[in-house]
């Protein structure tokens, strides 16, 4: 079942609520990219996957994009997006009492790593989607300056023709991170990881492989839980 759902705190959270038939305990968030909103077909496909796998979804547009409904992120809005990012992490904990998961696509998640940086127990691990690792055609603006104060589990999944990081420079940088993580490639996928305008059963195994990331990365004390 797919709700709206809106919380009227500021930052906002708006977005919709998806409630698996058999819910496993486990809750995921996740948000969309600089030029896009929580209805972008990516984020629908990957909520619906993870729904039917048994997990709670929120899917949400982040602040800026609440605030106007085309065009980027405008300069300094960053960080208000993370609150926004916290807000529904914080939400979603009053929902659920299991593991709290958090990611999302391009701008999205690299907002969600950059907030896990500041706060390593904040959520249970994290999906990035595309993560734009750096401008196309600018290959020296690397946007990892935090990787190494990332202590939260990661699992990223990359077209392997994505313009913002080849796999070869994800893998690179990746090992920037202490914590543990894995890069999932995309045979002939783009930034949108979509292979002609289609993601096939790609949601399906990514949450397949999420699932398997998080058994793996689990730390002992929370598989105690």
């Amino acid at each position: 079942m797919v709700t709206p759902f809106d919380d009227l705190a500021d930052p906002p959270v708006r977005g919709f609520l998806h409630a698996p038939s058999a819910p496993s305990g486990n809750a995921i968030i996740l948000t969309h990219g600089a030029g896009a909103n929580c209805q972008s077909k990516l984020l629908i496909e990957m909520s619906d996957a993870f729904a039917a796998a048994g997990f709670t979804v929120l899917r949400f547009d982040l602040p800026f994009r609440s605030e106007r409904p085309t065009g980027p992120p405008r300069p300094g809005s960053a960080a208000r997006d993370r609150e926004g990012l916290r807000r529904a992490v914080e939400l979603m904990k009053e929902r659920q009492r299991g593991p709290i998961f958090l990611g999302g696509h391009s701008y999205g998640g690299r907002q969600s790593t950059m907030l896990a940086a500041e706060d390593s127990q904040l959520v249970d691990a994290l999906l990035l989607l595309s993560y734009p690792l750096h401008p196309p055609r600018k290959p020296e603006q690397l946007r990892t300056s935090h990787f190494p104060k990332l202590k939260t589990p990661a699992l990223f999944v990359s077209g392997t023709l994505d313009p913002f990081g080849t796999v070869a420079e994800m893998e690179s940088a990746l090992k920037l991170i202490p914590a543990a993580h894995a890069l999932h490639e995309v045979e002939g996928a783009g930034h949108d990881l979509a292979i002609k305008k289609t993601f096939g059963d790609l949601p399906s195994r990514v949450v397949s492989e999420f699932q398997v990331f998080v058994e793996k990365s689990a730390k002992p004390a929370k598989s105690a839980k």
